[in-house]
């Protein structure tokens, strides 16, 4: 019994992560809501990994996953990508322009429900994943925290913004097929665009910083594109 509900005590732990996230977003303190969606993607990854390696998947367990990720990983970028568009509305007449935010939201409940119900979906994602797109967000405010002001005014801008919701909407929907992280075996042969991923990751992490975040996601979208290529020639 208790190793059964050891991943959903993992997912509680990433649902606490995006409760405390969205209090603190609401207050403006975005720096931590970002640290905390980092710790919550911790949670997200061994939560399946641990079920998987305990053989304690269930359906409960996958519903409590997406209800979680629903909150995380979709409610709480969207309250930060509003919060930066607030930042970037210079009177109150204009603070309509930011509530477009919160289609990243409605996007990220369509794409968790797409993927509780498509059995495509096992071993490979289709369209961004809701925790990718999240860490996408999150790293603008880091980004501007810790990079110069060029980045900041390319960050802080409403058009910008507004543009980057309307593509991370459509992106989380999109008929692609992505590169998963799930590994049935750590041998190089059929895993070569995982680990190529992993190893661009790092190095991206290591010389860029945060910038590197939004970079891996056009390499991940790059490489999962090549990926499919290279197995409809096989």
């Amino acid at each position: 019994m208790i190793r059964r509900n050891i991943p959903n005590a993992l997912t509680c732990g990433n649902l606490l992560c995006g409760c405390i996230g969205v209090v603190e977003a609401f207050h403006n303190n975005l720096l931590l809501s970002c640290i905390l969606i980092g710790i919550a993607l911790i949670f997200d990854f061994l939560d399946g990994f641990i079920a998987r390696l305990l053989k304690a998947t269930s359906p409960i367990g996958r519903d409590l996953d997406s209800l979680a990720d629903m909150v995380t990983f979709g409610l709480l970028p969207a309250i930060i990508l509003y919060q930066l568009l607030m930042q970037s509305i210079p009177d109150l007449f204009g603070i309509w322009k930011a509530y477009p935010a919160f289609i990243i939201a409605v996007f990220s409940a369509i794409r968790l429900a797409k993927f509780n119900n498509d059995p495509r979906q096992s071993d490979s994602f289709i369209g961004i994943p809701t925790p990718a797109n999240a860490m996408l967000i999150a790293s603008l405010p880091l980004i501007v925290h810790t990079e110069s002001d060029f980045w900041k005014d390319i960050i802080i801008n409403t058009n910008n913004l507004l543009i980057l919701s309307a593509i991370m909407s459509y992106a989380l929907v999109m008929e692609l097929p992505l590169i998963a992280l799930k590994f049935k075996q750590f041998s190089w042969k059929g895993n070569e665009a995982r680990f190529i991923l992993i190893g661009v990751t790092l190095v991206l992490l290591a010389t860029l910083k945060f910038l590197a975040i939004p970079a891996i996601l056009i390499v991940y979208v790059l490489l999962s594109v090549a990926a499919n290529v290279m197995k409809k020639q096989a």
